[in-house]
């Protein structure tokens, strides 16, 4: 727990065998449950997660593969049937520093902010990125800010904190499932009234191909163009 509040931390997963143990077994102390969504991976990734014996784990498998958005939902889900007031999502991949743990939660814990994006951009590190993942993160994250009405560095960043309460005001039946769900999450906050905040976050690759591909940008531009459209048109 953290100022009294019991904090969850949601891990989607597909077909991350190899390394979503290593992710399980780094989740700092000061998290009281561990949801692990295994979106129908193909490999080991559910047992894996489980593996580690810690009691705060539990591990949700989809029967049919539905998209990290759709992984995140249930996560969400879960993590407010087991009482979590403030729901974190770290990736499967093992490449989000639990040390920036904390600094994510204070906005929520301080009551400033409902929703908290990491922003890698924003790190001293930042020029660990490649280069065109950081052209790429700072150009969808203007052009979300643009979209939504509120100040954004990294848009698409998927290390976050989410305030239990927020999570029940919003309906997630309706996120977009797959690719581009931050930016339809994003859009369907600031429509609520939730107020967003970020706080830097280390960006950590491992040298790893991404995959990025060519329409996956134009889902996240259509998912901008619509979250410009419904605030225009409210």
């Amino acid at each position: 727990m953290i100022a009294g509040l019991s904090v969850a931390v949601v891990v989607p997963a597909f077909d991350e065998e190899a390394r979503v143990g290593r992710t399980v077994a780094r989740v700092p102390g000061l998290v009281d449950h561990v949801v692990v969504v295994d979106d129908a991976s193909r490999d080991g990734t559910a047992r894996a997660a489980g593996a580690s014996g810690d009691p705060r784990v539990t591990v949700v498998r989809h029967a049919q593969n539905r998209g990290v958005g759709a992984a995140i939902a249930t996560g969400y889900r879960e993590a407010r049937r087991r009482g979590a007031d403030l729901v974190a999502v770290m990736a499967g991949d093992d490449q989000m520093d639990p040390d920036d743990l904390p600094a994510l939660l204070a906005p929520l814990v301080s009551g400033r902010a409902d929703y908290v994006k990491g922003n890698r951009l924003g790190h001293p590190r930042a020029r660990e990125m490649p280069a065109h993942r950081r052209l790429g993160t700072w150009a969808l994250g203007r052009a979300t800010s643009w979209a939504i009405g509120a100040p954004l560095g990294d848009s698409q960043c998927g290390y976050t904190a989410i305030t239990g309460a927020l999570i029940d005001a919003l309906p997630l039946e309706r996120l977009f499932p797959r690719y581009g769900y931050p930016n339809d999450l994003l859009s369907m906050i600031a429509r609520s009234g939730g107020r967003i905040a970020e706080a830097p976050v280390r960006p950590v690759y491992a040298g790893e191909r991404s995959g990025l591909r060519p329409w996956h940008v134009a889902v996240m531009l259509g998912l901008i163009g619509r979250a410009r459209a419904r605030r225009a048109w409210g």
